[in-house]
């Protein structure tokens, strides 16, 4: 039984809220987007409460009544507060700049590394911080993650892109195992 799945979404004031055929689509402060339904799951919206429920109790349909709930959840959320991911370069000379929709990384290689910007996705520097926002987290989550993967730190000095709350295991150098 998904316990995840029996709970009620409340809808805040401000979204709407519309069940097609195909997707879901949220409509808020900060935007629009939308999920895909399953054949397997019912959605039933009124009195500003989203109720997911589903069709029988397989396994398959228990695993979507909660996966579909927890998307139509993220998506509520990111209308109206948004999701944040923040990002620090740490290094001599390791700087990160925005130039309109391209972020531009210098992480000690011979070029600076622009990254485009996806639609729907801002990003803001503060200092050597990196701050990614947007509605979708899923993309957000997928953009900071590229971000990191172009110098992820390294265990000795902890040299790279990290995330602001990574916590990086340090190794000893050579002369530490005396």
């Amino acid at each position: 039984m998904s316990r995840i799945g029996n709970k009620a979404i409340q809808i805040p004031s401000g979204v709407e809220v519309k069940v097609g055929a195909d997707n879901v689509t949220v409509k808020g402060p900060l935007g629009s987007i939308s999920t895909p339904v399953n054949s397997m799951v019912t959605y039933t919206v009124a009195d500003g409460v989203v109720e997911v429920g589903r069709t029988g109790d397989t396994r398959q349909e228990r695993a979507q009544h909660g996966l579909r709930r927890t998307l139509l959840a993220n998506c509520i959320e990111g209308v109206t507060k948004g999701f944040t991911k923040s990002l620090e370069a740490i290094g001599v000379g390791y700087k990160i700049s925005v130039q309109g929709k391209n972020v531009v990384l210098n992480v000690g290689f011979s070029h600076p590394v622009n990254f485009p910007l996806p639609d729907g996705i801002d990003a803001k520097v503060d200092g050597g911080k990196l701050s990614i926002s947007g509605v979708d987290k899923q993309l957000v989550g997928e953009v900071a993650a590229t971000m990191r993967r172009v110098r992820p730190p390294e265990p000795y000095k902890g040299k790279g892109i990290k995330y602001v709350d990574e916590q990086i295991r340090r190794k000893a150098g050579k002369s530490g195992k005396k």
